[in-house]
C-alpha cells in the first residue's frame, strides 16, 4: 500500500495558500460546508477561493487517502495495467490526479474536467507547484460534465471520485454510459461509504456490466451484489491527521478513518480474485474470522489457533484486502 498521506509537494503549496490565514476561520466555513454536504448539497457551496481552500484543508487528506487505496486495488486487479493519459471528471482540487501520479509511473497526460471555477482556480494553482512534470502541464476544462465528456478523447484512465453524488438520478445511467464510451481502458468510481453513495455505485456498476466492462475491483464476481440492507459495501482508510487538520476540522483524535464505496472496471478481462475482505476481521485467542465477499456469495471464513498457517494468514488480512482462502 502507498503511503495514504498527502504528497510532501502538496502539502507545501496548501501551506503556502494559507500562510496568514485565520485557522478558525477555515474551520467555520469547512463547518459550513460539512453541513451542506450532510444534507445534501453539492459543490455549489464552494463559491470562492477561500471557500475551496477550507474545503481543501478539511477533506483533501481523506478523499486522498481514498483514492489511494482505490488505485492501489486497481493495481492489484490489473497489475500489466500501466495508463499514459487519465480523464478526471468532477475533479475538484485536483486530488485523484495526484494519487494517480504516485502510483502511475508512465502517466504523461492528465486531463481534469470539473463546473466549478473556484475548484478549477485552486487546482491549477496546486498542480503548478507539482514535483511532476506532467502533473504542471495538466489541462483542466471548466463546464458541465456530461456536455465535456461527450467531446472528450479517450483516457487510458477515467475517474469519477466523490461526483456521482452530484448528478441527478434520472442522468446517473447517461452520466455512466459517457464515462464508459471516454475510457480506454479503465474506470474507477468512487463514492462516500454511505448506503447512499454505495446504491449509485451499484446502479453504475449495473449499466457498465451491461454495457460490457469487467469488473476488476471490490467484487469477485460480475454478478448482483449478495449484500441486503441494512448491510452495504464499503471500506475505510485511516489516516493521521496533521495540526492545522485537526485546527480546521475542530478534532482531538490525532487520525481519521474515511469510509468509501468503489467500483473499477476495465475494457480487458481481469484475473479474477478469491475474496475481498468485507470488514475488520475478528481475532480472538482462539480463533481468526472474516466477512468475505466470494464468487459464491458472503461467507465468514474462521480459522482456528492451532492451524497455525491458516490462523496466522487470516490474522494478517485487512479490510478491503484480496485474498485467496
Amino acid at each position: 500500500m502507498h503511503s495514504a498521506n498527502l504528497p510532501p509537494d502538496l502539502r507545501v503549496a496548501l501551506d503556502r495558500l494559507a500562510h496568514g490565514m485565520s485557522r478558525k476561520a477555515l474551520a467555520e466555513r469547512a463547518a459550513a460546508q460539512s453541513r451542506h454536504y450532510r444534507a445534501g448539497g453539492g459543490s455549489r457551496v464552494i463559491a470562492g477561493a477561500d471557500d475551496a481552500l477550507a474545503y481543501a484543508f478539511a477533506r483533501m487528506p481523506a478523499t486522498y487517502a481514498a483514492a489511494i487505496a482505490v488505485f492501489d486495488a486497481l493495481r492489484k486487479a490489473l497489475p500489466e495495467f500501466e495508463p499514459r493519459s487519465i480523464l478526471d471528471v468532477g475533479a475538484g482540487p485536483g486530488t485523484a490526479a495526484f494519487a494517480t501520479a504516485q502510483l502511475f509511473e508512465r502517466l504523461a497526460d492528465f486531463r481534469l474536467i470539473d463546473a466549478n471555477a473556484s475548484w478549477r482556480e485552486l487546482a491549477l494553482t496546486l498542480l503548478r507547484a507539482a514535483d511532476c512534470a506532467p502533473l504542471r502541464e495538466a489541462s483542466y476544462r471548466e463546464g458541465d460534465a456530461l456536455a465535456l465528456l461527450t467531446a472528450a478523447a479517450p483516457a487510458d484512465l477515467v475517474i469519477a471520485s466523490y461526483m456521482a453524488g452530484e448528478i441527478p438520478d434520472r442522468d446517473l445511467p447517461r452520466f455512466t454510459q459517457a464515462l464508459w464510451a471516454a475510457t480506454a481502458g479503465a474506470l474507477a468510481v468512487i463514492e462516500p461509504g454511505t448506503p447512499a453513495g454505495y446504491g449509485r455505485i451499484m446502479r453504475m456498476r449495473d449499466e457498465l456490466i451491461a454495457a460490457g466492462a469487467h469488473v476488476a475491483a471490490p467484487c469477485p464476481h460480475a454478478r448482483a451484489c449478495p449484500l441486503r440492507a441494512p448491510d452495504w459495501c464499503h471500506f475505510a482508510q485511516r489516516l493521521p491527521r496533521s495540526r492545522d487538520h485537526l485546527r480546521v476540522k475542530r478534532a482531538e483524535v490525532p487520525f481519521e478513518d474515511e469510509r468509501f464505496s468503489y467500483v473499477v472496471v476495465s475494457r480487458g478481462a481481469v484475473r479474477p480474485i478469491e475474496a475481498r475482505v468485507l470488514a475488520p476481521p475478528r481475532i480472538s485467542k482462539s480463533a481468526a474470522s472474516a466477512k468475505l465477499c466470494t464468487e459464491s456469495g458472503v461467507a465468514i471464513d474462521t480459522a482456528a489457533r492451532r492451524d497455525g498457517d491458516a490462523y496466522a494468514r487470516r490474522k494478517s488480512w485487512r479490510w478491503g484486502d484480496s485474498v485467496a482462502r
